[in-house]
């Protein structure tokens, strides 16, 4: 006896990739499909529709189909209305809850679509009847009495699809290769950032302390100067070694400028923090003239704001550092629902962390020099990113060079 069930999708399913996405998830997962109507766009901006019956041979299997082609946007022919279910307690979830993706979400509450609100992966979707509003909800910020979206019922998922004008920068999103030539692709994101900025966007960047060991940090400070970053996130390293660098020429007690060891020069982070915490902040210490330079003081200077987020290996740390992390967490989540566009650079672990809060609509790219962080950063869901295999100390200086341009 097989189980079956029909589902629809519609818009740009062929060129986008989805309908190939679908059938390769029913097969691998040992369902069958049979296509009981597909209209094709006969232009590039005509949408497409298909109807299939998805089948399997017991009602588990074909559920666990229906939910892994629900987030390719497939949807049942005719849609009711979400379940909710009340959270019995401060952060435990119903079972059987809505997890999200990242992209963009609907519910049908009361026969109306409601738009969720502030999407990203791994949340759930919690309702107010009283508003006729769908936030996506953390489970730390899960409350008891909260109405949460069960199952995929009445759940509505549009995935990316292919822009109908396509510039090069949108069609390399997804990927990742050593083999691109840097130079250009550098050009390319440069050219967007202009764009963007132009038509009043905002950019993010997620910053590692390669960025310092490299001596790329006067490139990135050069960057925000130039008015093209409108928040940092970082961690106390990134913020360390700034200081250290442009108090005493060092980072991890290295001279930068001559690639040699300082003597002592192993304590200079140490000393770095120190003077700051005498201070008070790193904004005291640039205001009484003890930090005078780099990217920290230029943050200071444009009124860019930063998020340092601490960790177990941190020295001091920092002042300005936040020790918990899931109020580090709330902090980062404040700038990045404005941001359109979003460059991560040398640091493999912020930059997932960042990608886990971020909708896929937002212009992703990931540098490293390692091809393999890049991959990992698209394999825990962040699927719109670009990655460019590059040292930091490579790409900020051509960056802010064709920024200049």
């Amino acid at each position: 006896m097989e189980y079956s069930r029909e589902i629809e999708l519609k818009g740009h399913i062929i060129d986008s990739g989805i309908m190939t996405k679908v059938f390769d998830a029913i097969m691998e997962m040992g369902g069958n499909f049979e296509i009981t109507v597909f209209e094709i766009g006969k232009k590039k901006q005509d949408e497409s529709f298909a109807r299939l019956l998805v089948s399997a041979g017991d009602e588990t299997l074909l559920n666990e189909i229906l939910s892994v082609l629900h987030r390719l946007g497939a949807r049942p022919p005719v849609v009711e209305d979400i379940a909710l279910a009340e959270a019995e307690a401060n952060r435990v979830v119903p079972k059987g809850f809505y997890s999200t993706t990242n992209h963009p979400t609907m519910v049908k509450y009361g026969g109306e679509w409601l738009h969720v609100e502030a999407i990203e992966m791994d949340c759930l979707i919690v309702v107010i009847p009283a508003e006729k509003r769908a936030i996506c909800t953390p489970m730390s910020k899960l409350q008891k009495g909260d109405q949460v979206v069960m199952g995929d019922t009445g759940v509505r998922v549009e995935p990316p699809e292919r822009p109908r004008e396509v510039s090069t920068f949108e069609f390399m999103h997804g990927t990742v290769s050593s083999e691109r030539p840097s130079e250009t692709v550098i050009s390319q994101i440069a050219q967007e950032m202009k764009s963007l900025k132009a038509r009043g966007g905002k950019i993010g960047i997620v910053g590692g302390p390669a960025i310092i060991h490299t001596r790329a940090a006067p490139a990135l400070a050069e960057i925000i100067r130039g008015g093209y970053v409108d928040v940092l996130f970082a961690g106390n390293a990134l913020a360390t070694h700034d200081i250290e660098y442009n108090l005493f020429g060092t980072s991890l007690g290295m001279n930068l400028d001559t690639g040699t060891l300082a003597r002592g020069g192993h304590k200079n982070h140490i000393y770095a923090i120190s003077e700051v915490i005498r201070a008070g902040s790193i904004r005291n210490a640039v205001e009484q003239g003890v930090i005078q330079k780099g990217i920290m003081y230029e943050c200071i200077k444009n009124d860019v704001p930063f998020v340092l987020a601490g960790s177990i290996r941190d020295d001091g740390p920092l002042p300005d550092v936040i020790t918990d992390v899931m109020v580090a967490q709330d902090r980062m989540r404040e700038y990045l629902k404005d941001l359109d566009m979003v460059i991560m650079i040398g640091t493999l672990l912020h930059s997932v962390a960042v990608g886990n809060c971020l909708p896929s609509y937002v212009k992703t790219i990931c540098v490293d020099i390692n091809p393999a962080s890049v991959t990992k950063l698209m394999d825990r869901g962040t699927m719109q990113a670009i990655g460019v295999v590059s040292d930091a100390g490579t790409f900020l200086p051509m960056l802010a060079k064709y920024l200049q341009e």
